[in-house]
């Protein structure tokens, strides 16, 4: 599923990669993104879903979202005035499969000049290594979709038997806007279980729980709960809890501290952006989204259309590379997988093909002279490695 803008240049490097590892998978195309809400009023077609249904793994590139007016505006003449609604494709395949999964890693490459460095105790320069891997629930919080501009009488008679509504007793339902964070235990304690399970696997010391319990006391204080009762079926992984804005700081200050943390929603996608700028950014940063029977493998940026059409194209293909290992990890060959990886990790560290964002330079076209690889060079470096 290539989706949009860059998405449709980093996925066939991914698959190329793919190729040269040897993996042996027949790749079947699903209509997907933006094109489609244009011209279908669905940016996630009946036959996609029919399609991941069939053969439950999905390889994803990357997706345009755009605000209410603005995807309105773009429809179809003859769509126009159906009170049809943009919902995130990727949004509605994680809640429609139960995708509740999501894991990111976000893992330091020695020699890559984007990595996060401080001064030591002696004004020296420090790179410290970053391994952490971010299990965010992915079907709750505040991505559940459920929200009212204006909410129905229904919807704010009940929120008003809350004392808190008071404060907002004399605004008018169309100067009121409200979204629901949810949490629902048994979800709570799937992506604590996920989180404990890996930690277990990949003798990590501590999984960290990144919520706001002394604030959001509902919601976060579930999976904080949730978190200190699962912590006693594993005696040898400590559990840490941080709150979401103090997690931010200590990130940046002692990054590698941290190994598996673990949160809801919205603070998880949060914290999985921030420590990706650790490690090289978006450029770099996979991830899976995982259910019972289904699961989905991408990069965390977006589609960045402006860079679509470039020719030769700069984008960084490896978060797609990475997220292709992630998959190939899910079905079993994750030696290939480790094998991609170790020829990522020797092109980094060389420093002789580096994609734009690697050499420090703005996008754009001129980037190529200047000195950046393009995406089929970076590719090909890799594939030259394996």
């Amino acid at each position: 599923m290539p989706g949009d803008g860059i998405g449709k240049v980093v996925l066939p490097e991914a698959i190329r990669v793919l190729d040269a590892v040897d993996f042996d998978a027949d790749y079947v195309h699903g209509d997907i993104g933006w094109d489609f809400w244009m011209s279908e009023g669905n940016p996630l077609p009946d036959r996609t879903i029919d399609l991941l249904r069939e053969h439950k793994l999905g390889l994803f590139g990357a997706i345009t979202s755009k605000p209410k007016p603005a995807a309105l505006a773009e429809l179809a003449p003859e769509l126009q005035g159906q009170d049809l609604t943009y919902y995130s494709p990727i949004v509605r395949m994680r809640q429609l499969f139960n995708l509740d999964i999501c894991i990111r890693p976000c893992v330091s490459f020695p020699g890559n000049p984007l990595n996060f460095v401080r001064r030591g105790p002696t004004g020296a320069i420090v790179e410290p290594p970053v391994n952490a891997v971010i299990f965010r629930q992915n079907t709750e919080g505040l991505y559940s979709g459920v929200e009212w501009t204006n909410p129905p009488a229904a919807v704010r008679a009940a929120l008003e038997t809350h004392p808190k509504m008071q404060a907002y007793a004399d605004v008018p339902g169309a100067d009121l806007a409200v979204s629901c964070r949810i949490f629902s235990r048994n979800a709570c304690r799937r992506i604590l279980r996920a989180a404990f399970e890996y930690a277990q696997k990949q003798g990590f010391r501590s999984v960290t729980v990144c919520e706001k319990p002394n604030v959001i006391r509902e919601t976060s204080g579930m999976m904080l709960e949730e978190g200190l009762q699962m912590a006693r079926e594993y005696p040898g992984i400590e559990l840490w809890d941080t709150n979401i804005d103090a997690m931010m700081m200590w990130l940046s200050k002692n990054p590698q501290d941290y190994g598996v943390v673990v949160g809801g929603n919205m603070f998880a996608d949060i914290i999985s952006d921030g420590f990706a700028g650790l490690v090289g950014g978006l450029g770099f940063a996979c991830s899976a989204n995982i259910g019972p029977e289904v699961a989905v493998f991408e990069p965390t940026h977006g589609s960045a259309p402006k860079y679509e059409t470039l020719e030769p194209s700069i984008v960084n293909p490896i978060a797609m590379i990475l997220s292709a290992c992630m998959m190939l990890d899910h079905v079993g060959e994750g030696d290939k997988g480790d094998r991609i990886r170790k020829a990522i990790a020797h092109v980094v560290a060389e420093g002789k093909v580096r994609s734009y964002d690697m050499a420090g330079l703005r996008g754009g076209p001129e980037a190529i002279a200047q000195g950046a690889a393009s995406t089929e060079e970076v590719t090909d470096a890799i594939i030259a490695k394996l």
